[in-house]
């Protein structure tokens, strides 16, 4: 039985999907090869399987950031509120000079670790690489190997330009400026990186333990019928999810109803008789939707991934998630871009989660905390395809485990160790963090990479990034009015239905 991937997790409390959510029962956990072929009390093992002391500590299955953008992990702090058409002009690759391939390396390996920290063992990596350059997709998938992270990555791409997504801009900017205002993945026409993708990563069948692929198709009105239908083709084919974004801001629901009247101004329809939706398609945000688009959504089973942490800060407003549980829409749970979330925290979005639930409805509904808590879990591996082995804790199963204190504050007293892993922790507690049974995160510390060395990599690369950073700075700040107008005339558009609360005291658009 002995292996680096076996050993013994002895007297903790187990959180499973059948258990006591509250006082979950004090169990050990045998790991043999990576999964878990044994739960229960007083087990044994071999001589030479390491033991793992999880006495007051609480076992929970790995989180799994079902919707994370790798490519902006230097850009946690650089701004407050903004609204999410001018940060795509602030954050995204398109508005970048060519990043190095250290730089690359050296920012996955980063939001990697953080994601480890606060207990992820699974990342779903919609990432933008532009302009293209295979050396750095094979930096991304190097640097997730490294680190000992799964990771299902997905190319975000499409090939209509961002100026002819976005309403009003091709006509409140000056023809001058079109050139330079980009979106999350401009097409480019000089590489076609799916087809790149497909033939060294899909055809040659390259993968690991560890790393799993996607299709990204960026969003609906980035990416034309064609390329939609290319997209339904290869997941078929390869048997791959999809991710994608929709309805994230309004702009983009107003920009459904101007561009789509064929389809009655729904991006959802357009999907749907496209053949997109269903079991493999995953819509990230989703703020925007109608009732009658969620209830399409049931009904085609397709899911969404919910993103409260950006959706707030790019004030793209609040996501209809009793709506969509009614609807029977699975959810995931993902903490998006570091520059408009900040932290890759699965404790920050399920307690917003929650929160965003509640502010949402004058009376009072189903329980969210283990809403929030299946979405961070059982959810995100619905959404990668991965029911069947990940997300819960049981016999079969890979072992994905997190080990929190329970002499931390937050859980003192233990009156429901579900509702406070939802609302009081905060990631401090995070001890240890097991990935199909190897320990990559021990008393808090990186165990598969020596974390010093990464750490200078890391700031080798910052000062570069800064100083692009502020050229990119001050030509937003020179395009402000012109951005501004547009906000303005968005939000004075009705498009049916209302995900911002508003001040009464001060007049609305």
């Amino acid at each position: 039985m002995s292996s680096d991937r076996s050993l013994l997790i002895k007297g903790g409390r187990v959180v499973t999907s059948d258990g006591d959510p509250h006082i979950p029962p004090i169990q050990d956990i045998l790991v043999a090869n990576g999964k878990i072929v044994e739960l229960g009390e007083n087990l044994g093992a071999e001589a030479d399987v390491p033991v793992i002391d999880a006495t007051d500590r609480l076992v929970i299955p790995g989180f799994i950031n079902a919707h994370y953008h790798s490519h902006d992990t230097l850009a946690k702090g650089v701004m407050e509120e903004t609204p999410l058409e001018t940060w795509r002009l602030l954050a995204l690759p398109p508005a970048y000079p060519k990043r190095s391939r250290e730089e690359i390396k050296a920012r996955t390996l980063l939001g990697a670790l953080e994601c480890l920290r606060s207990g992820m063992t699974t990342v779903q990596d919609m990432v933008t690489l532009y302009p293209f350059d295979p050396e750095h997709l094979d930096v991304v998938v190097e640097a997730y190997d490294e680190i000992g992270i799964r990771a299902v990555v997905a190319l975000q791409y499409g090939d209509i330009k961002g100026i002819d997504t976005i309403p009003f801009w091709r006509e409140i900017f000056p023809t001058e400026l079109h050139g330079s205002l980009s979106t999350a993945a401009e097409p480019d026409p000089g590489f076609d990186q799916l087809a790149y993708f497909v033939d060294t990563y899909l055809e040659a069948g390259s993968s690991s333990d560890l790393i799993g692929w996607a299709l990204g198709p960026s969003a609906p009105e980035r990416c034309s019928p064609a390329l939609i239908q290319r997209t339904v083709a290869l997941s078929q084919k390869y048997g791959l999810p999809i991710f994608s974004h929709i309805y994230e801001s309004k702009g983009m629901a107003l920009q459904a109803r101007r561009e789509y009247p064929e389809h009655g101004g729904s991006l959802i329809r357009r999907l749907h008789e496209e053949g997109l939706l269903g079991p493999r398609l995953n819509l990230a945000h989703s703020v925007w939707l109608t009732p009658e688009e969620i209830g399409l959504l049931g009904e085609t089973g397709t899911n969404v991934v919910i993103n409260p942490l950006s959706n707030m800060k790019l004030k793209s407003g609040i996501p209809p998630i009793r709506a969509l549980q009614d609807a029977g829409v699975s959810l995931g749970l993902g903490c998006d871009n570091c520059s408009c979330s900040d932290a890759q925290n699965m404790f920050q979005a399920m307690k917003l989660f929650c929160l965003m639930t509640a502010i949402s409805h004058i009376d009072g509904g189903p329980a969210q905390a283990p809403q929030a808590f299946k979405a961070a879990t059982q959810g995100g591996a619905h959404a990668i395809g991965r029911d069947n082995d990940l997300g819960q804790i049981a016999m079969g199963r890979e072992a994905d485990l997190v080990l929190i204190d329970l002499t931390d504050p937050s859980f003192i007293p233990l009156n429901s160790a579900l509702r406070q892993l939802v609302y009081t922790e905060g990631g401090r507690g995070v001890k240890t963090v097991i990935v199909g049974g190897r320990v990559v995160i021990q008393d808090g510390r990186l165990k598969t990479m020596n974390e010093a060395a990464l750490l200078d990599q890391i700031m080798d690369v910052i000062p570069r990034f800064q100083k692009d950073y502020a050229v990119i700075k001050a030509r937003v700040d020179k395009l402000q009015p012109y951005l501004q107008e547009a906000h303005r005339r968005i939000w004075a558009e009705d498009v049916g239905i209302e995900r911002l609360f508003h001040d009464t005291s001060y007049p609305r658009f």
